[in-house]
């Protein structure tokens, strides 16, 4: 047996505010023992390439009869462990050896990890490919709009791609989201909403980076949904809002790539635009779910104040907050259009929520329509698997998704997560839509098909 505690003297420290989160030995001793942990339970494996990487390197170190467990693990073992971890979540929601299982070993891999990222980046400095991934507000707003041709043009041409590889990071091979032409603020700027809209009350949409810039159909029907069902829709930025400033990303793809600060800005940049509407009584609806669970379960570890714990408490996902309504016997449930079968795929961020899977439970109530869950990971998370470096390794990882998609056989495929969409329709070779979009053509709200195709099919060509 290692000589390492399995116990922490005191609390971990996983974020920022704790003096103790940038001191190098202090986050040494804690990889030690959590790895040590890991190392005796092994029941993560099979979840990422990470848990291979650190049972091999420990094994190594005992056979060799260097060590007793994890307590030799060094730089290079911590830094291939790292590399490997895509922060799906997973492990966590599945170890018993978590706070929220009430278990004295506090572990929590996947917070570790980004300590580490964050700890490595303030010594070696930020990678040019976690700069330019970390910023997709910055990507969409140059690529959008009328520049949306040409920037569609650049990440469709192979050649281009591959150039761009090589200067970027940015794998050549990976299938980049598309830029509409018209973002989803302008689209709602011009918005007449539909009757009955407002009778209910209000609500805020947080439309995410891919919502207003990449693939604005889901915010649209998110819109048309909401709105079918009683509810006011605003957005800071556009419409009745469009003097204030504009939303930006939740910062998750930055602290994927170790930059806190940066996430720290676009926390509080929101933070400042959405409170009011929080306390004018509104709830915050996110389509996406790493931004909902990067808002709900990150934010405050990142910016401790109670404005922040505020926004947090008021923010749902967007099928969350519709699963509400059919609990209330409030949403409305006249569907002329049917689904048919459905391949609902189970998106990691939605699981490390622990709110289950709303999607599923919104369509199932669509007449006509069989729900086929297919519960496994994309291998995306964030920004790691559009790196050059992971893409092959994310493509075998994500091989289970693949296989279960194709064997659902189902008339419409949906993923609450873009970028796990973008795996699906790279592999499988079939339109993937968000849970909402499916709905508003359930509810007849969509009647132009290739209004509810994604985007790289629709609007943004």
């Amino acid at each position: 047996m290692s000589v390492i505690p399995r116990n922490p003297s005191t609390p971990p420290a996983m974020h920022p505010h704790d003096d103790r989160y940038y001191d190098r030995e202090d986050l040494a001793a804690e990889l030690r023992r959590t790895f040590q942990v890991c190392h005796e339970c092994r029941m993560c494996v099979n979840y990422c390439g990470s848990f291979p990487e650190l049972f091999r390197r420990v094994d190594g170190a005992i056979d060799s009869g260097a060590a007793e467990g994890a307590e030799k693990i060094v730089q290079a073992d911590v830094k291939a462990v790292a590399d490997e971890c895509w922060q799906c979540k997973l492990c966590y929601i599945k170890c018993p050896y978590t706070a929220d299982e009430g278990a004295s070993e506090l572990l929590d891999f996947p917070r570790l990890m980004a300590r580490e990222r964050a700890v490595r980046a303030r010594d070696e400095g930020i990678a040019l490919v976690d700069r330019i991934l970390g910023e997709p507000q910055r990507v969409g707003k140059f690529g959008s709009g009328v520049m949306a041709p040409l920037a569609n043009f650049v990440t469709r041409n192979q050649l281009l791609r591959k150039i761009q590889e090589k200067v970027t990071g940015i794998s050549a091979e990976f299938r980049l989201p598309p830029m509409a032409r018209e973002t989803f603020s302008r689209w709602l700027a011009q918005h007449r909403p539909l009757e009955g809209a407002g009778e209910r009350g209000e609500l805020v949409l947080f439309a995410t980076c891919y919502g207003e810039y990449n693939t604005p159909e889901v915010a649209r029907a998110a819109v048309l949904v909401l709105e079918h069902n009683g509810y006011t829709v605003r957005y800071p930025g556009s419409g009745a809002d469009r003097g204030d400033a504009m939303l930006t990303c939740c910062g998750l793809p930055n602290i994927d790539g170790g930059d806190v600060a940066a996430a720290r800005r676009k926390i509080e940049h929101n933070v400042a635009l959405l409170l009011p509407h929080v306390r004018a009584g509104r709830t915050i609806v996110v389509p996406g779910p790493s931004c909902g669970m990067m808002m709900k379960k990150e934010w405050y570890g990142y910016v401790p104040t109670p404005e922040v714990q505020e926004v947090a408490a008021a923010t749902l996902d967007l099928m969350e907050f519709l699963v509400t309504l059919g609990k209330a016997k409030t949403l409305k449930r006249e569907f002329p259009g049917k689904l048919g079968t459905v391949a609902y795929h189970a998106a990691c961020h939605l699981r490390a929520q622990k709110i289950g899977f709303p999607g599923m439970r919104v369509l199932n109530v669509v007449p006509g329509t069989e729900v086929r869950m297919v519960e496994q990971c994309s291998a995306v998370d964030g920004t790691w698997g559009m790196k050059a470096a992971h893409y092959e390794t994310g493509r075998k990882y994500a091989q289970k998704l693949v296989d279960g998609i194709s064997e659902a056989e189902a008339d419409v495929v949906v993923s609450d997560c873009t970028l796990a969409g973008l795996r699906i329709v790279k592999e499988n070779g079939v339109r993937v839509l968000h849970p909402v979009e499916a709905l508003a053509r359930a509810y007849g709200l969509i009647h132009d098909p290739a209004a509810a195709l994604p985007a790289s099919e629709s609007t943004s060509e």
